[in-house]
């Protein structure tokens, strides 16, 4: 039950960020770390998305679980106007 509250308040959190600038850090496999900037697009009852910065001149998006976000597997940072990033935390 804790865990289902715990998924439940990622997304509450999320529901508020939509459309602000992220920084996503999230497991690639095989010891590899992906980092990308993106755009958090839209939140779904089990899953969010992230459109990605174009590295090449195209538009990537990507989903995640909440479960990644409450589990580390993907790390949220929020970037500020003087481009900082801010980790994400969880409203409690």
């Amino acid at each position: 039950m804790l865990a289902k509250n715990a998924l439940h308040e990622i997304k509450k959190s999320l529901d508020g960020l939509i459309g602000e600038r992220v920084l996503l850090r999230a497991n690639g496999g095989r010891r590899k770390t992906v980092e990308r900037f993106g755009v958090l697009e839209e939140t779904y009852p089990s899953v969010f998305v992230v459109k990605l910065d174009p590295p090449d001149g195209s538009f990537e998006r990507v989903s995640y679980s909440y479960a990644d976000v409450l589990t580390e597997t993907v790390e949220l940072m929020l970037c500020t106007e003087d481009g900082n990033t801010a980790k994400f935390a969880v409203e409690q």
